[in-house]
């Protein structure tokens, strides 16, 4: 069983690298970000909770953060092992963390602001299907329109630069203090995030002594 935590500042590739990682090894991605939108699209009770904190251009508190990911994690259906995003955030997290799960390594993905804020505020979402866009690598055919659905695409509420400075801030008081104390058990892997997806994904395989990562050939 295999137990990983990446990290990394917002725009940094958590998501992509996750599942690049998840897709051929059996793993199940835990991805905070994602329950949350989730909960926010499907209108449910938490995730009304999560839209006024974004409304009010707050961050979503640490006690919330933690009982959803023990509530994920209780789930246990990963049953060859996982890859949490967005989690821990602070110290206390981290604790808890290192304390009820044996940690197989952490990914740093390092990541520039300058290019934090290039991609951030690049990327677009579809309301109605939940597809995710990036105008800088990943444009739809029709400008604004959604390629799945046909519907208008919208910013993220967390993607304004305000939003973008805040987790900016948040990242680099509570979670980077996080990695410090995660480096003493020496399992921290730095990652530089700038290079393409797939090669991003070949350095991460290869510092966690991984299978090869194999590009899918197109069809």
């Amino acid at each position: 069983m295999r137990k990983y935590v990446i990290m990394g500042v917002q725009g940094s590739g958590k998501g992509t690298q996750s599942q690049l990682l998840c897709d051929d090894l059996d793993l199940v991605h835990i991805s905070v970000g994602d329950i949350f939108r989730w909960n926010v699209q499907h209108h449910t009770k938490l995730g009304a909770q999560v839209r006024r904190i974004m409304n009010a251009g707050e961050l979503v508190s640490d006690d919330l953060v933690e009982q959803i990911v023990r509530g994920r994690l209780d789930e246990h259906d990963w049953n060859f092992g996982f890859v949490i995003d967005g989690f821990p955030r602070n110290g206390r997290q981290a604790e808890f963390f290192m304390e009820s799960y044996d940690i197989d390594g952490v990914i740093h993905l390092e990541l520039p602001e300058d290019e934090v804020r290039r991609r951030v505020l690049s990327r677009r979402l579809c309301p109605n299907c939940g597809m995710d866009y990036n105008l800088i690598a990943d444009r739809p055919e029709e400008e604004g329109r959604c390629d799945i659905c046909g519907h208008e695409l919208i910013t993220r509420a967390d993607d304004t630069p305000e939003a973008l400075d805040a987790r900016l801030r948040d990242y680099n008081e509570k979670t980077r203090p996080v990695l410090e104390l995660f480096r003493r058990k020496e399992f921290v892997h730095d990652i530089d995030a700038r290079p393409p997806a797939e090669e991003v994904q070949a350095k991460i395989r290869a510092a966690l002594n991984l299978p090869a990562y194999q590009a899918e050939k197109p069809s």
